[in-house]
């Protein structure tokens, strides 16, 4: 579990004349996808804030998600993923392009031009890392991967968070079950804080496209369609 304190869940079970609220860790959060509720997007942000780890929406598959501040929080979603934070590729997604001209270096003319037409959209980047990229985020290239994706949800979070989150997939293969965040608090619930209920998600990943180098590369064909 994350290092969250109690909450209280919205629920009770009546008994003769008293509610009785049962404190619990964990939480499933309905936000609605085009008209996101300020006092749960807040309470999101608190998660994340406290070092919670998130289950959230994107335009592609529900992703893991924490504060890309906290260290901790990081190491536990490599843990959950069976991987070394220092040889894991890790992303983030950013709020806007401003973001991403803030977390990564070398961007020129003709690439933000790119940038500008292919997102919001299904894509993951690889970029230089700029200075501000925490460095359990950066590979061994001292790069960082980028997104930001079409979906309002997610990005109403970083807007009311203030900063990037991880964008990290589930472990496994079974896509499928990463779709229905009823079956995610199930599975995840006992190491995650709290799912973000938005909907049933896809089933396909971002495309991931390596911009390092002056010939761009396809690292991962997902949802995005690259025709740049």
């Amino acid at each position: 579990m994350g290092n969250m304190p109690f909450v209280y869940q919205i629920k009770a079970n009546f008994i003769g004349i008293k509610w009785v609220f049962i404190p619990i860790n964990f939480m499933l959060i309905q936000i609605h996808p085009t008209h996101p509720q300020p006092r749960q997007l807040a309470m999101v942000a608190d998660c994340l804030q406290s070092g919670g780890i998130i289950a959230y929406p994107t335009d592609t598959i529900y992703g893991l998600g924490c504060s890309i501040f906290k260290q901790d929080a990081i190491e536990k979603i490599c843990a959950i993923k069976k991987v070394d934070p220092e040889k894991a590729n890790l992303s983030f997604i950013c709020a806007d392009l401003s973001d991403l001209s803030l977390y990564a270096k070398s961007i020129d003319n003709s690439l933000f031009r790119i940038l500008k037409k292919a997102l919001p959209g299904p894509f993951t980047f690889i970029l230089p890392a700029s200075k501000e990229v925490p460095k359990i985020l950066q590979s061994r290239k001292k790069t960082i991967g980028l997104r930001i994706p079409d979906n309002l949800i997610a990005l109403s979070i970083i807007k009311t968070l203030g900063h990037p989150i991880l964008s990290a997939s589930f472990p496994g293969d079974e896509v499928e079950e990463y779709t229905d965040p009823e079956l995610i608090q199930e599975n995840w619930g006992k190491q995650i804080d709290m799912v973000i209920d938005g909907g049933i998600g896809g089933i396909n990943p971002s495309t991931v496209v390596d911009c390092t180098t002056d010939h761009y590369e396809i690292i991962r064909q997902g949802a995005g369609v690259w025709d740049y």
